[in-house]
């Protein structure tokens, strides 16, 4: 058998601690399948008197993770420290500095600096590995880079963020708000104290920025890709979807138009109940490539927590036990080809737009009227209750329009004094089918 593999870990929160116990638990079976063994020389941490129920005594211990980058006696640095800047960052270009592979689960990081790292890991002859960045334990990087190489993949979409994907579930289950269920969520663990980054849907566009880097051959475009969150979804919204037959999922969704620019996309939107990603329920995450050969290629499993997610880090560091070198978005990082972004606004499809307002005669004529002159079709209309100076939800599903068009007619209507609240407005995508 070949020379142990000695890899040095940053970070022992969640899932550090989850890899240094997959190593622990299944070490024979991983050397079996590596021709050699895996051996954690160095960790670093914040806290070392910290019980993480992993024997570190024969471990060499650092403060810094810098230092660990450093000066461990190590081939591979395993960074799970998260974050764009700081010691992460600092850290992963200290190990490429010294031509050591790196492996990340660091969305964040990746999203603003992969393809400057990625030139650096080239550069310096070493790997940098990113399956754990996005979705947790599915192998989803490896799926779009390897599997479907053969394929020219025009659209991927995804379920990326498994909190969201609880509260929708349960707001849906139980009739419950938003705010309600988001208590729930962080006293399971599920949600951060501070759950902006997952709610408002920044941690799924940066796991979709690297997806579309890894399926356009483009340098990672966090900028370009458009986020809301699900803070405005409420019981009332998944209660009317329901009623048109719709479920309401937080997706990621990149594709590339048939002008070859690239428009990425997060936000809440209504799926009918076939497509794919619309019974995916919980904690879980799911991806769906679309490819011209294969077609639809679904892939789903749990997005986070210390198992799936070391799952994912400990299958980067196999590859490069086995001496596997990928580049990390798929191509030489000189030759992405940055593609044009291009921009929600031009998006067509239908759309579920709900209104509060007065309910008093001529109210709506004044919508239809600002929907007619956008040449915004409706489709369908709801209306609920005739009681006079009560406020009622109109909810309409339009025909296909533009954006554009949406929201000009919605900003016509705002001026109108029956409206009782902001609109709330989300797309409709046509996603089911094989």
């Amino acid at each position: 058998m070949s020379q142990p593999l000695k890899i040095a870990v940053a970070g022992l929160g969640t899932v550090g601690s989850g890899v240094l116990k997959l190593l622990a638990a299944n070490g024979e079976a991983i050397a079996a399948r590596c021709g050699r063994s895996i051996v954690v020389t160095a960790v670093s941490a914040r806290d070392k008197t910290k019980d993480r129920g992993v024997d570190l005594k024969n471990i060499t211990w650092f403060d810094d993770p810098r230092e660990l980058a450093a000066k461990a006696d190590a081939d591979v640095v395993v960074e799970l420290i998260g974050g764009a800047e700081g010691a992460a960052r600092d850290a992963v270009t200290a190990a490429i500095a010294r031509k050591k592979h790196v492996v990340t689960a660091n969305k964040a990081l990746l999203a603003y600096h992969g393809l400057e790292l990625a030139k650096a890991a080239e550069s310096a002859g070493v790997t940098l590995a990113l399956e754990a960045s996005v979705a947790g334990g599915i192998p989803i990087i490896k799926a779009l880079r390897e599997g479907l190489a053969g394929n020219d993949i025009k659209r991927v979409t995804g379920i990326l963020n498994g909190t969201c994907n609880y509260i929708l579930t349960t707001m849906r289950a139980t009739g419950r708000d938003f705010a309600d269920v988001l208590r729930e969520a962080q006293a399971l663990g599920y949600a951060e104290a501070d759950p902006s980054f997952d709610v408002d849907g920044i941690d799924a566009a940066h796991k979709l920025a690297i997806l579309a880097s890894v399926t356009f051959g483009m340098p990672v475009d966090i900028k370009s890709v458009h986020a809301e969150g699900i803070r405005n979804v409420t019981s009332l919204d998944i209660q009317y979807a329901d009623e048109f037959g719709y479920r309401i999922k937080l997706i990621g969704l990149a594709e590339r138009l048939e002008d070859g620019s690239v428009m990425q996309r997060v936000y809440p939107c209504l799926l009918t109940p076939d497509a794919p990603l619309a019974t995916v329920d919980g904690v879980f995450n799911a991806v769906v490539a679309e490819g011209d050969f294969v077609g639809k290629s679904v892939y789903v499993g749990r997005g986070a927590g210390a198992g799936p997610t070391a799952s994912a880090v400990v299958s980067d560091i196999i590859d490069i036990a086995r001496g596997r070198q990928t580049p990390t978005f798929g191509i030489p990082a000189t030759q992405l080809k940055a593609r044009k972004a291009a921009s929600v606004d031009s998006h067509t499809g239908e759309y579920y737009v709900r209104l509060l307002v007065a309910d008093r005669p001529g109210v709506f004529a004044d919508i239809a009227a600002a929907f007619r002159d956008e040449s915004v079709s409706m489709e369908s209309v709801l209306q609920r209750g005739r009681n006079v100076n009560v406020n009622v939800n109109v909810v309409i599903i339009t025909h296909e329009t533009q954006e554009s068009a949406l929201v000009r007619a919605l900003k016509r209507f705002q001026a109108n004094a029956a409206l009782v609240e902001p609109p709330r407005m989300m797309r409709i995508e046509n996603l089911g089918g094989n």
